[in-house]
């Protein structure tokens, strides 16, 4: 299977964006397509042993659109066409309306007392005939592809209902021109209705223009992203400085940066010293202090010193363009919630139309007169609206993610986004996630075995012997120890690891084990004689470590590891938000405890092996919760699938292997909080959306078809139905727009 990316010209509404998926389902080879009506793009997988691309261009083509493939690096090219559609969009609305304007003078200026030349009074029918073709010549792609629509996939969409509407107007208009051409006293000028046909295309053509003003700005943070890559970055070449473009550059490139610039590619630095701010990227603001050895991430800025740096990852794996792909991977994507919006559109035109036609010969059975019908048939066309069901989800969709990108929040898609927004509980892994990961031996307790009493070096040469070849983050802090004081390891063979319990091996005639209590237990080890010392560093929130030589206890090593700075206010505000918070951890439960105090947990699971916290979620899924689970995204990868939500901890280069629903970059607990608010906050904006499309379209197609007329004498002009429509669409964009004005809470 392979997937595609297609660009798509000519979307004017939902059932644009259902009629092309439609197209691509019906293609031999399509394994799925979705199209994002507000992006202008289809997401195809499909079998190439079976199909070409071509062909997928061709179904789109088929279907009455256009469609093309996007170019490597073609973001500028695509704002070039966004900008080319608001500029012609723009000049055809400027000239409509000053044309339609017009019209309307000529048309009911003498009416009101307006001087009116006589020729044009005598010519009224040719002068209005020709204005009206006019502006209709400006919104021509309305008939051409409402009717090619029809023609090529026999369906209808937006442009459809415009075509039929407008048509219908502007061509009774002409049959009565042609009436008063011919001499025929039955009708008169007052009986046109050019002026209606050209105010409804010139108002339709301001809703399509504000409409891609406000689309546009949907996708800023990407360009935002964009920006951050620079053009061109000096590197080292054949033994001197040259200036080469950014996508030339490859992995192992010496490349040199000056206080200012923006860093190219990741890589390491190898010479040099430097502060950088990598609140683009992360969304931290603190400047990172960079010397060799270091990491620097793409899209950074060089605040003070020059440097030298070894590229390491370059073009599509750098972390700017992973984080840009995941961004706009994620505003592709479709929310549970739009499906419902989805199937409403895919019958919305056809049930306009037949309410449209049913309601003209309602009226006409009524007694009311041809022109009377005709006018409740433009008006019922005219005012539906699926732009506002097809942009509803999808807006609020790419201005919410859009913004958790710009503070370091990479929300992977729309699923995600609508599920924290129904999480109840939030668990977090202890280790690495509430804590440092970074933890320090506070305690050595030595105990005699069958041999004399061991020093507190020899405990130490043993444990960190053992520990060196482990990767347990604990085994960092041992092994710091005796490096520090300067203690020479030994050799250990047989080294065996137990997962979530501790270590074994052989040194010389001795057989020793380092771990938990359960070690302990398993391997009939005597502990009796130190619960006291246990229970006490336990009790204290340390991690204690027994070390066992042959069938006797020797010693004890108790580690702390140092709680993150913002972990105790993350949770607080999680609590408050109604969130219950537990934490999940392999740690006895007495050092869980401690923590767990220290920090306000809700509920503490303790002494969970890595292969059982699946289970424990398992658990409590099926008590009815919904629930996020915090961890580093590759120890705790089975339970962040796991869970309803996973959130993994990022390390700002390694996002693309990060497991996870939701990638926080920066190390912070904060955006945990901060990404379910804002969940929240983008949800509501959805259902506002889809409470204002569906509310706009229940209520006003009803009044348009003349529901209370014979009530109160009410009814809707097409011009005022054409205005409404106009800006229905522009409105619920809008309301996605605001999301830009979110601020973090904590």
């Amino acid at each position: 299977m392979e997937k595609i990316t297609l660009i798509i010209s000519g979307m004017h509404c939902a059932s644009c964006a259902g009629n092309i998926e439609g197209a691509l389902k019906k293609t031999k080879g399509v394994i799925s397509a979705h199209v994002n009506f507000a992006m202008e793009k289809a997401y195809i997988d499909f079998e190439p042993q079976t199909l070409q691309v071509k062909e997928l261009l061709s179904a789109v083509e088929k279907a009455g659109y256009k469609a093309s493939l996007p170019e490597e690096q073609s973001f500028d090219k695509e704002k070039a066409l966004r900008e080319k559609e608001v500029k012609s969009l723009k000049i055809r609305f400027i000239v409509a309306i000053t044309l339609a304007g017009i019209l309307m003078y000529v048309a009911m200026g003498h009416c009101v007392g307006l001087i009116v030349h006589q020729c044009i009074m005598e010519n009224m029918a040719l002068v209005q005939f020709i204005l009206a073709t006019l502006v209709l010549a400006c919104g021509y792609q309305f008939f051409t592809r409402g009717f090619r629509t029809v023609v090529k996939s026999r369906s209808a969409n937006m442009d459809t209902l415009v075509a039929l509407g407008v048509g219908s107007a502007y061509l009774y208009s002409l049959f009565v021109s042609i009436t008063l051409w011919l001499g025929n006293t039955t009708f008169s000028s007052n009986d046109l209705y050019y002026e209606v046909a050209a105010f409804l295309i010139a108002f339709i053509l301001l809703g399509k223009y504000l409409e891609a003003i406000t689309k546009r700005k949907t996708s800023e943070a990407i360009k935002r992203l964009w920006n951050l890559r620079p053009k061109t970055a000096i590197a080292i070449r054949d033994g001197a400085e040259a200036e080469i473009p950014v996508d030339d550059l490859v992995v192992g490139d010496i490349v040199i940066i000056k206080p200012g610039e923006r860093i190219p590619v990741d890589g390491k630095v190898i010479e040099g010293y430097s502060s950088v701010d990598e609140s683009v990227v992360t969304g931290e603001s603190i400047p990172v202090e960079k010397n060799i050895g270091d990491t620097v991430i793409s899209g950074a800025i060089n605040k003070s010193g020059a440097f030298k740096f070894k590229a390491t990852r370059v073009g599509k794996e750098t972390t700017l363009a992973q984080i840009i792909r995941l961004v706009e991977e994620a505003q592709a994507s479709k929310a549970p919630i739009q499906e419902f919006a989805d199937k409403i559109a895919a019958v919305f035109v056809p049930a306009v139309l037949i309410i449209a036609v049913a309601s003209f010969f309602i009226w006409i059975l009524l007694g009311k007169s041809f022109i009377f019908a005709l006018a409740i048939f433009i008006t019922v066309l005219i005012i539906a609206c699926p732009c506002t069901l097809g942009l509803a989800t999808p807006t609020a969709v790419m201005v919410g993610t859009g913004k958790a990108a710009e503070n370091g929040i990479i929300i992977k898609n729309a699923a995600s986004l609508q599920i924290a927004h129904e999480v109840t509980t939030v668990i977090f892994d202890k280790t690495g996630t509430l804590t440092i990961g970074k933890p320090q031996v506070t305690d050595i307790v030595c105990r005699g075995g069958s041999r004399t009493a061991p020093t507190e070096s020899e405990i130490v040469q043993l444990a960190a012997s053992l520990e060196k070849m482990s990767e347990h983050p604990l085994a960092d802090a041992i092994v710091g120890v005796a490096q520090a004081k300067g203690i020479s390891l030994v050799d250990i063979q047989q080294f065996e690891v137990f997962p979530g319990k501790g270590v074994a091996g052989k040194s010389a005639d001795s057989q020793l084990l380092l771990g938990n209590r359960s070690l302990m237990r398993d391997k009939n080890i005597d502990i009796a004689h130190v619960e006291s010392d246990l229970q006490r560093l336990e009790c204290e929130g340390k991690t204690v470590m027994l070390l066992a030589q042959d069938t006797k206890l020797i010693g004890l090593i108790a580690v702390r590891d140092t709680l993150k700075e913002f972990s105790k206010a993350a949770l607080d505000k999680l609590k408050a938000m109604g969130k219950e918070v537990i934490m999940l951890t392999g740690d006895n439960r007495r050092t869980a405890e401690a923590i767990a105090g220290e920090l306000g947990v809700d509920k503490v699971i303790a002494e969970v092996l890595p292969k059982d916290k699946v289970d424990q979620i398992k658990e409590l899924q099926k008590q009815g919760v919904k629930i996020a689970f915090v961890g580093d995204g590759i120890n705790d990868a089975p339970a962040l699938s796991q869970a309803d939500l996973g959130i993994a901890i990022g390390s700002g280069t390694d996002v693309a292997i990060e497991a996870g629903d939701i990638i926080l970059i920066k190390d912070d607990l904060r955006d945990v909080v901060m990404a379910l608010d804002l969940s929240r906050y983008a949800m509501r904006k959805i259902k506002q959306n889809l409470f204002f499309s569906f509310f706009y379209n229940s209520l006003g197609i009803p009044v348009a078809a003349g529901l209370l007329y014979p009530f109160t004498g009410f009814l809707l002009n097409p011009m005022v139905a054409g205005t409404a429509m106009a800006f229905s669409s522009v409105s619920v964009v809008t309301n996605s727009l605001l999301m830009r004005r979110y601020r973090r809470r904590i």
